[in-house]
């Protein structure tokens, strides 16, 4: 089975983890947090926002990014921010992969993206946006990925409550 890890470093808002909580749980990618949170685990509103999905995630709390780097040591690290130079769509993401980002407020530390030019990537948007919301990046990211790895065992057909699609391809 492929596996997407996705990674909130510092996440201040707890909506926004609630809603990638959530996006985790739908797609069965697993969940690392890197504390400080601007929250705790049970904030009403983080639960809110991941609605009853909580029992589908994998979710994993590291102490700082040191505790994170050495947990997870052999990982192919992607780091989101709108300081790269290069575009998301433009790489090939391994399976296990670990796609990082940063809080809300400052993104992730400099130092980190200049080390790793080549894996620091961006989702183009206009010069005077500052930048997208940290779950709506989060999911750009995780459908691109889920995308190029053709779905992995994700249900990719819906089902009317009222109608039945194959009913439909009778008349066609």
């Amino acid at each position: 089975m492929a596996q997407l890890n996705i990674v909130l470093v510092e996440p201040e808002i707890p909506q926004n983890t609630g809603n990638i909580a959530r996006t985790c749980a739908a797609t069965g990618a697993r969940l690392h947090i890197v504390r400080p949170m601007g929250f705790t685990p049970t904030d009403k509103h983080l639960k809110r926002a991941g609605l009853d999905y909580w029992h589908l995630l994998d979710i994993t709390y590291y102490d700082n990014l040191d505790d994170f780097f050495e947990k997870n040591r052999d990982g192919s690290f992607y780091y989101f921010s709108t300081k790269a130079k290069h575009v998301y769509t433009d790489i090939e993401y391994p399976d296990k992969c670990f796609i990082v980002f940063g809080k809300e407020t400052k993104g992730l530390p400099e130092g980190l993206l200049f080390a790793n030019p080549d894996t620091t990537v961006r989702i183009p948007m206009i010069s005077e946006a500052r930048s997208l919301n940290l779950s709506n990046s989060v999911a750009i990211a995780a459908y691109e990925i889920l995308r190029q790895w053709d779905y992995p065992e994700l249900q990719n057909f819906g089902r009317l409550r009222e109608y039945d699609w194959d009913a439909l391809t009778m008349f066609s």
